[in-house]
């Protein structure tokens, strides 16, 4: 976890909208709170992190879409 926070390979702007939109997809509530105020915090601007909350929201309707499939087609 270290590395990643301390590579640079990716700026911290990048990495924190990264994060909110994880937090989006995981549907981690304390985490949403405190990756936007962290973001807000590095004044990033509000398009970008709306841009990465609306990326989370697709990641996770995608994926509990792909969980309704796969549940139909488990035996009863």
């Amino acid at each position: 976890m270290t590395e990643v926070r301390n590579s640079k390979m990716l700026d911290a702007n990048i990495k924190e909208l990264i994060a909110i939109g994880a937090s989006v997809s995981a549907n981690c509530h304390p985490c949403i709170k405190y990756h936007i105020a962290k973001a807000r915090e590095m004044k990033i601007d509000e398009a970008e992190i709306q841009q990465a909350v609306e990326v989370g929201k697709m990641v996770r309707k995608g994926a509990a879409g792909q969980m309704d499939e796969l549940l139909k087609e488990l035996p009863d």
